[in-house]
């Protein structure tokens, strides 16, 4: 049996079916909590504030308007909900050691091969802007045109943005003395 896409599980959604809408959270969640987890610095808060973009699709279920692919959707509503939680917090939050293995386990689940174990320590060595270009690039495989909408910035700019965050972590990776390969 193939598996349902975002945008038919959405529309069964829009139809009534609340299973349609829990298999969109399982699909999406822990992709959400990491991507958030890079502006907040908390998994925990992450945690809450990938529960909050799910309120807020549920709630706001009819905003979304199918042009762009579901998981863009998700990204920029995750994305306006951290940068909001920091300009309210205004400081960086210090991971604690439970929070910490917390993170470990999460990145387990997005880093699944032994190569992204090394690139995803290498990565968070990138300045944040380009670790969400690499991020929503590389790992989640999204379009010059999906990642500048989230980013809210040009496909060109995108383009050269995740141009230079590849060149930034391929020199890393040269530096930590092993093989980026494309």
């Amino acid at each position: 049996m193939e598996e349902k896409t975002d945008k038919q599980l959405y529309k069964e959604f829009l139809l009534g079916n609340k299973e349609s809408f829990e298999k969109i959270v399982i699909r999406h969640k822990n992709q959400l909590i990491y991507f958030i987890q890079r502006y907040v610095r908390s998994v925990d808060i992450a945690e809450d504030l990938a529960q909050d973009v799910f309120v807020y699709v549920l709630i706001n279920k009819k905003n979304y308007k199918f042009e762009y692919s579901l998981k863009t959707y998700l990204y920029t509503i995750a994305k306006s909900k951290a940068l909001n939680y920091t300009k309210r917090e205004k400081r960086i939050v210090k991971l604690d050691e439970n929070q910490y293995e917390d993170l470990e386990e999460l990145e387990e689940k997005v880093f699944r091969d032994e190569r992204a174990e090394n690139l995803k320590k290498d990565i968070q060595k990138l300045k944040l802007e380009y670790q969400n270009a690499i991020y929503l690039a590389d790992i989640e495989r999204l379009s010059y045109k999906e990642i500048a909408h989230i980013l809210k910035k040009t496909d060109t700019s995108v383009k050269v943005l995740i141009h230079r965050a590849r060149k930034a972590l391929e020199k890393i990776v040269i530096e930590e003395g092993y093989k980026y390969e494309n």
